[in-house]
């Protein structure tokens, strides 16, 4: 079916312009044709028209009876080339970066707002901090301390020969290995502050679109709705447009003129973290180091503890600069960082060299002997980062006393401080499994930390701990899993009543037809019980993460020798968890490696991977300078420019309609435009989150008052869904001030139940996709066209036709 409808008979031109969700489409998809032509744009994301439509500004004539469809195609901001798939190893830093974005509305409390925000910063910097040391780790403590004194797996790695203690080189004294061994997580820091800097310069850098203002408001004045006020029951996150003469605009936080450039904070973030993991590096290095000399007054014992001063004082500059200042939305800030922001990565980087050269320093009588102190590093990270989840735990319920929260808000406002307990973990899976896997590779047979066979290479004793309970957390997840899978049963024999008095079915009832729509009804609603899962887990971990902990502390040794004496069942019990989350823990690791190397070969797994970034990239970094980059940082403007343009040089009439995320880069768009352009534009959206999942897990943003604003904003809004859907949803927004309600009647899907001569083949259960294949989209996108003011004669610019032919067409 073609996208573009029967338009209305009367009301001049008109532009479709079409937004695709979650996992990419092409432009002959989304055109139905297989000739389309770029417009505008370049080959990360672009504007595309049929190629017999590329000219319908100069011949408005044609199009009085149908809109100039237009695909908007922008799944290469995430899904681009095989580099791409390294960002799954950024996951964790992905994750702290929603939880910033998921604090509950707030309202005459910037303080608390702020306190929110400085605290999912830090959390954010102690993941910069928890990667680092996992390198430090692996390269320091495992293999240039730990491997190379060893006799026997120095021995049987050769490629480790000339760092051997035992052979004596000029390598092999303690302080250079370690030396040495940083250039591992120094390198790895680097890499990270390059993909940074690069990721930043193709987004945050980009200056969005000014000064869009349409020349036609003063006669849409005449025919359009009256202004109204963009209400936000955010008064934080909103600010007063400055759109020239008229009633002054409230807008809301996704309306602000700085919303979707963070140039100046991701670069104030990336100097802060960058600088971290170098501190990180010297901090291990000058530690061990400093260890030593401290038996030995002198010099070296001197050096060692300015040293250590110089990392303590940089690191206070570090927390200085994360919790300065957050995010500048209400204007484009083009300022520049200060020097001294500018320079504490090479100031850091500096100190590390300094530590590098007083660690290599020549020491008669150094050997290394044990393990370096780990555990008290990743005790005090894991410390650090529960009692931070805790404090936002706490600004979050605070938030939500007054006014009392949206009852649909995901798990009552606290979905952020879950989410960042989430990140916290992965990181610690992602963080533990690297060590423990590199521990048993250097290890051969041996369990790390057992003493068995073998030369006896073993990770920090917590690590060992932290592993060992996630068979516990497991176990506790398959309860809720359970039950779930049992409501969802019970839901689609309940359903299925339902489903034959949907379609009327009561003389040609089919079990199996009826189950399966049942079935995937029921399927869909799932979906609404994601906050139970998510809170177990972060609860659990939580609850786990202060256990392993304690556990570490107190017994000094790993699960599996902790309990030597115990009952033999539990003694069996801790060494069976040791054995099983040690070998859960590295093959963790091992499927995030081989997902990356294998969406790194093949194109159809990149584009899965993608859809996750689709999802978990939407936000701007506004916690976490290391995650991935905001593509909406570069749709949201190209979305506006185009709808701002489009109304500016033909005065016609404009719907925009978009599929699941497509929606939500539609509405953002959308509260960007000055408020004269909004009047002349209808949204369109269809298995949209907007409030199934945006709205729940971002209230602030997405709340039941930003959508009711939203709707009292621009001319029309209609909202499709399913009930199969587990994406889409309804967005729940009520009739009221003489418009009608968003939403339409649910769908049914499939279109029909049994076989009619419209329908002579059973027709397929759509779930998420192909929402224009339902004849109600065509019917709702004209009834959107018919309901909006008709085009405004409007004298086109000179040259436009020329600029409009030179804006980079190719042949799609």
């Amino acid at each position: 079916m073609s996208p573009a409808t029967p338009a209305p008979e009367s009301g001049g031109a008109a532009l479709e312009l079409l937004v695709h969700g979650v996992g990419g489409a092409t432009p002959q998809d989304m055109l139905d044709d297989p000739r389309t032509v770029r417009i505008t744009g370049d080959r990360t994301a672009a504007m595309h028209r049929r190629a017999e439509d590329v000219d319908a500004e100069d011949h408005p004539e044609r199009y009085a009876a149908r809109p100039v469809p237009e695909a908007y195609v922008w799944s290469h901001l995430t899904s681009g080339d095989g580099a791409r798939a390294l960002w799954l190893l950024l996951l964790p830093f992905m994750v702290v970066n929603l939880a910033h974005w998921m604090r509950p509305p707030a309202q005459g409390r910037p303080g608390l707002v702020r306190t929110y925000g400085v605290l999912v910063r830090l959390v954010a910097l102690t993941l910069t901090v928890l990667l680092t040391a996992a390198a430090c780790e692996v390269a320091l403590d495992l293999t240039a301390w730990q491997c190379a004194a060893s006799a026997a797996c120095s021995a049987e790695y050769s490629w480790l020969g000339f760092l051997s203690e035992a052979r004596g080189g000029w390598w092999s004294a303690p302080g250079r290995r370690l030396a040495l061994a940083a250039l591992v997580p120094a390198l790895l820091v680097g890499l990270l502050w390059y993909l940074s800097n690069r990721t930043w310069s193709a987004y945050e850098a980009q200056r969005p679109p000014t000064g869009y203002d349409d020349p036609v408001a003063a006669p849409q004045a005449a025919t359009g709705p009256a202004p109204v006020t963009d209400g936000s029951a955010d008064t934080e996150s909103a600010d007063r447009g400055d759109d020239g003469p008229g009633p002054v605009e409230l807008r809301p936080a996704l309306g602000r003129p700085g919303f979707w450039y963070g140039r100046r904070l991701v670069a104030r973030l990336r100097a802060a973290h960058t600088a971290a993991g170098f501190l990180t590096v010297a901090a291990a290095l000058a530690t061990a180091a400093a260890r030593h000399d401290a038996t030995t007054p002198g010099a070296g014992a001197v050096l060692g503890r300015a040293l250590q001063a110089a990392v303590a004082a940089l690191a206070v500059l570090v927390l200085w600069v994360v919790c300065r200042r957050g995010r500048s939305e209400r204007r484009l800030d083009l300022r520049v960082e200060r020097a001294l922001v500018s320079w504490l990565p090479g100031l850091s980087l500096a100190v590390l060299a300094l530590t590098a050269l007083y660690a290599g320093w020549s020491r008669p009588g150094w050997t290394s002997g044990g393990a370096l102190p780990g555990n008290l590093a990743f005790g005090g990270l894991t410390l650090a980062q529960g009692g931070l989840v805790v404090a936002l735990g706490v600004v979050a319920v605070l938030l939500q006393l007054r006014p009392r929260g949206d009852t649909r808000t995901a798990l009552r406002g606290l979905g952020g401080p879950a989410v960042a307990m989430l990140a916290c973990a992965l990181a610690g899976v992602m963080s533990g499994g690297v060590a423990q896997r590199v521990a048993d590779w250097l290890d051969g047979p041996a369990t790390p930390g057992m003493g068995d066979g073998g030369p006896r290479i073993s990770p920090p004793v917590l690590l060992s701990w932290q592993a060992s309970v996630i068979p516990v957390l497991l176990l506790l997840l398959l309860v809720p899993a359970v039950l779930l899978a049992v409501r969802t049963v019970l839901a689609g024999r309940r359903l299925r009543a339902r489903v034959e008095a949907d379609y009327g079915a009561a003389d040609e009832r089919d079990p199996v037809r009826t189950g399966r729509i049942a079935a995937g009804r029921a399927r869909a609603s799932l979906t609404d019980s994601a906050p139970v899962l998510v809170g177990v887990v972060s609860g659990a971990t939580l609850l786990l993460g202060a256990g392993s902990v304690a556990g570490a502390w107190a017994s000094g040794n790993v699960p599996g020798r902790a309990f030597d004496g115990a009952h033999p069942a539990i003694a069996s019990l801790a060494t069976v968890t040791q054995a099983i989350g040690s070998w859960m823990i590295g093959f963790g690791f091992l499927l995030f490696v081989t997902w990356g190397r294998r969406a790194y070969r093949d194109v159809h797994a990149r584009r899965t991977i993608g859809i996750l970034w689709d999802v978990g990239t939407f936000w701007p970094r506004a916690a976490h300078p290391f995650a991935p980059p905001c593509y909406a940082e570069r749709a949201v403007p190209d979305l506006t420019w185009r709808m701002s343009s489009w109304t500016r040089s033909t005065g016609g009439r404009l719907v925009i309609s978009g599929h699941s995320q497509g929606s939500v880069l539609a509405a953002a768009a959308v509260w960007q435009l000055p408020p004269a352009t909004r009047g002349r534009v209808a949204l369109l959206t269809y298995g949209s989150p907007l409030e199934r999942l945006y709205g729940r897990w971002f209230p602030a943003y997405f709340g039941p008052e930003a959508l009711r604003a939203l709707n009292r904003t621009v001319h029309c809004w209609s909202n499709l869904y399913r009930a199969t859907d587990p994406i889409g949803g309804p967005v729940r927004v009520p009739a009221e001030g003489g418009r009608p309600a968003v939403d339409a009647a649910v769908l049914l899907d499939p279109v029909a139940y049994g076989r009619t001569r419209a329908h002579p083949l059973p027709e397929p259960i759509l779930g998420h996709s192909d929402y224009q294949a339902d004849p109600a989209f065509a019917h709702r996108r004209g009834a959107l066209l018919d309901r909006l003011p008709p085009a405004v004669p409007h004298q086109r610019e000179p040259n436009a036709s020329a600029d409009h032919g030179s804006s980079g067409r190719s042949s799609g």
